[in-house]
């Protein structure tokens, strides 16, 4: 997800091979299955993000500003723990929901985006034999072009998101106050260009599904050898396992890119241009802070990305499914197929 989420948004990996499996039978994406799809990606990704908030707040002040100075005597020496605490103690507990509201916003679009794209590509690139079935290579395309979509789609509430959640480290009057009012200033003040900051690393981001799509079938192939049963027969707990470790090993290898765009996204009008563009912040880095400066905020992001993964699968499979039982499937055509 552009962001990145459970906060970025991109869909759990088994999301690929559960909706290949509810639109077999179905052919091209049906408008129920892409409304079902839709609304309980976006629920799932409301929960999870809600959840991950705080994680999400430090994360983004760490890739931007770095570790925080802290009092000595923090819980267990932690600086996780210890920024929470700063943070609660000097702005309260809105401080740690800083974000969300945008986060929110964009999330019913990024999935709705997301899916329209992704099925659209899916039904494009499926094999022609009758059974629809999607290499892991034309998955990896259509999720790709997909997530590059949303990314386009939802940069501005990023870039509000980012600037929500570091405002308050600042010295000086708060700036941002609500979403709407952020994307106004924002485009008042910077134009176009202030609300597309950060969109190239972003793109650069989306490769991560290169990494989680094969990682993730990788990971269940082994799983069912090792259980001696099939890919399909997997428990519920070893599905989620293959997705959480699919999604850190992709978080990680990709992660750099979420530092240069966080601190791209966060200079605006009022504070100092630190970096004329993607390469200038990339060089800056680099010789500043070198590799290290890469993966500021990297443990915050591996300690949220593994509970966002599992609330977003479950609550995505759980909601999903309650959907699919509200709304009924539309009439004859698609149950008959065969007759043409």
């Amino acid at each position: 997800m552009p962001g990145d989420a459970a906060t970025s948004p991109a869909p759990p990996p088994s999301s690929a091979s559960s909706s290949s499996q509810h639109h077999h039978h179905q052919g091209p994406a049906s408008a129920r299955g892409l409304l079902c799809h839709a609304v309980a990606g976006a629920s799932a990704g409301v929960v999870a993000a809600t959840f991950v908030c705080p994680l999400d707040v430090i994360k983004t002040r760490f890739q931007v500003h770095g570790c925080p100075k802290l009092a000595t005597g923090t819980v267990g020496g932690s600086v996780i723990i210890g920024t929470l605490q700063q943070i609660a103690q000097r702005e309260g507990f809105r401080g740690m929901y800083r974000g969300l509201s945008p986060t929110i916003l964009a999330l019913l679009p990024n999935w709705a985006v997301y899916f329209t794209v992704y099925e659209q590509l899916k039904s494009l690139l499926s094999s022609n034999d009758g059974s629809h079935q999607l290499s892991l290579g034309a998955n990896v395309v259509a999720a790709s072009c997909a997530g590059a979509a949303t990314s386009i789609v939802t940069n501005p509430l990023w870039v509000v998101k980012t600037r929500f959640q570091t405002q308050g480290i600042r010295a000086g009057p708060i700036l941002y106050k609500g979403t709407l009012a952020a994307l106004r200033r924002i485009a008042h003040e910077e134009g176009i260009r202030g609300l597309y900051r950060g969109l190239v690393p972003a793109l650069v981001g989306v490769s991560h599904v290169a990494i989680q799509f094969p990682a993730y079938e990788k990971i269940k192939a082994y799983l069912a050898e090792r259980d001696n049963t099939t890919v399909e027969a997997l428990s519920f707990g070893d599905v989620a396992v293959a997705s959480s470790m699919a999604k850190v090993a992709a978080s990680t290898m990709t992660y750099p890119h979420e530092v240069v765009r966080s601190r791209l996204q966060d200079q605006g009008a009022h504070s100092e241009a630190r970096y004329k563009g993607v390469i200038d912040c990339i060089r800056k880095v680099y010789y500043k802070e070198g590799v290290a400066g890469f993966y500021r905020g990297c443990a915050t992001n591996l300690f949220r990305t593994t509970p966002a993964a599992v609330i977003t699968f479950t609550s995505f499979e759980m909601i999903h499914r309650s959907l699919l039982d509200l709304l009924p499937p539309a009439p004859e055509p698609r149950i008959q197929p065969l007759k043409h």
